[in-house]
């Protein structure tokens, strides 16, 4: 049996513990000093601390919390406050060179306490900090890419969106109101904040991974806004230049898996217990959409791949959001009108219709008042329908604008997901 290094009524240490411990200790101080000790070079700057200087204070912090049990609480806070002193000096004396980056001042002070966290036993989130400490420290030159990128127009949408998530929603009453109690103002907020988020960060990744690797991952990503407005984008495109149509097809297919990936998504999110009993039937769907996406891309006969832009008109769009909240919120009420007066069917021609339009609103409904007073089957038999019927909308659409290649494509393509939901609903039923 190991013997206690220090054995109180509050704390205990063996001295296996102590080995370990200290040992990752010394490994983070390593890490983020070989960080430093790089950067240093690379910019050919002189930098105060290096990595020597950093496996000394991670120790230091690391003996500190030893000093805290050992002898008084005041021992360590003496030990941290000597070296913020010996590390604002240093700031200082750097500072009136012309250098007034705090990058390795700071990061020093935050390895200090990861050592102090090390001995007390907290290894799994000092891990987790000294990750986040060196994606930070190591992500400058990129960060100065992308914040040099960014337009006035950008970074004013994403003010205007953190205020709305972090500053207006959490205010918005989290109560049940209407017909039945069916509509929630915090619910309706948080859809709002979902889909307005889901095409800021569409957009950002769009602009910011530059010309599409391949027209496959411009589907995917635009699939993340619009599969339908990736059809209306892609089957122009084919019609402007017939060559290109089964990259189109490919991107419409991607987009459309994407798709059912969102209703699988919207389903875990708002009612678990609904996923959890029916996802199987919904995840039938997606195999068969990203087999077929994956057919025509493996099938390209050497065309080669174009990269295509898909850009929204802002950022953020806050005035489609809140037109989306609109119809989520009359969709609830149709739905709920529906199941009430019309029964099955009502629900099922409801789901439809509004699968006509967009998936998710009748996604997020159907499984919010599955919760409630529907029954997991029916909502299971909606969420298909409305999948159909969203399927047949965008080949619809493609058909009209697309070219006649793309046409071909699109039948084959859609042909099976819709078949393939079909079956889905057999099993169901």
């Amino acid at each position: 049996m190991d013997n206690y290094v220090i054995d109180t009524a509050t704390f205990q240490l063996t001295q296996s513990e102590f080995i370990v411990r200290a040992l990752v200790a010394l490994g983070i101080g390593i890490i983020i000093g070989l960080e430093r000790e790089h950067a240093s070079i690379v910019e050919k700057a002189h930098a105060f601390a290096g990595i020597r200087t950093f496996v000394l204070v991670v120790l230091l912090g690391f003996i500190g919390g030893m000093t805290y049990y050992l002898f008084s609480p005041l021992v360590y806070l003496g030990i941290l406050f000597a070296v913020s002193i010996l590390t604002g000096v240093s700031y200082f004396i750097t500072a009136t060179r012309g250098d007034i980056g705090s990058t390795t001042e700071f990061s020093l002070i935050i390895s200090f306490l990861l050592g102090t966290l090390c001995f007390i036993g907290f290894l799994d989130i000092s891990l987790m900090f000294m990750v986040v400490v060196l994606v930070v420290l190591s992500s400058k030159p990129r960060a100065q890419t992308i914040i040099g990128k960014i337009s006035g127009e950008e970074l004013y949408d994403f003010i205007r969106y953190v205020i709305i998530a972090l500053l207006l929603f959490p205010f918005l009453p989290n109560q049940n109101l209407g017909p039945n109690g069916v509509l929630n103002p915090r619910e309706i907020g948080w859809v709002i904040i979902l889909t307005s988020g889901l095409g800021f960060v569409g957009y950002i990744l769009m602009k910011f991974l530059g010309a599409r690797k391949g027209i496959l991952f411009s589907g995917l990503v635009g699939g993340l806004i619009s599969s339908t407005a990736v059809t209306w984008v892609f089957a122009k495109k084919s019609k402007e230049n017939e060559i290109l149509a089964r990259n189109c097809a490919v991107a419409i297919m991607a987009a459309s898996s994407i798709m059912v990936l969102r209703v699988l998504l919207w389903t875990y999110v708002f009612n678990e217990a609904l996923f959890n009993a029916y996802y199987y039937v919904i995840f039938l769907v997606f195999l068969a959409a990203v087999g077929v996406t994956l057919f025509i891309y493996f099938k390209r006969d050497g065309q080669q791949v174009v990269d295509t832009h898909i850009r929204q008109g802002k950022p953020l769009d806050l005035q489609g959001a809140l037109v989306f909240g609109s119809i989520y919120t009359g969709i609830l009420l149709v739905v709920n009108y529906a199941n009430e007066h019309l029964g099955q069917e009502g629900l099922l021609i409801s789901s439809a219709i509004s699968g006509l339009s967009d998936i998710d609103a009748i996604t997020i409904t159907v499984s919010k008042l599955a919760s409630q007073k529907l029954d997991f089957h029916l909502a299971a038999n909606a969420l298909l329908v409305a999948t159909i019927s969203n399927t047949l909308i965008k080949m619809g659409i493609g058909i009209w604008a697309g070219s006649r290649s793309l046409r071909h494509y699109l039948l084959l393509g859609y042909g099976i997901i819709f078949l393939t939901a079909l079956v889905a609903l057999v099993i169901l039923d």
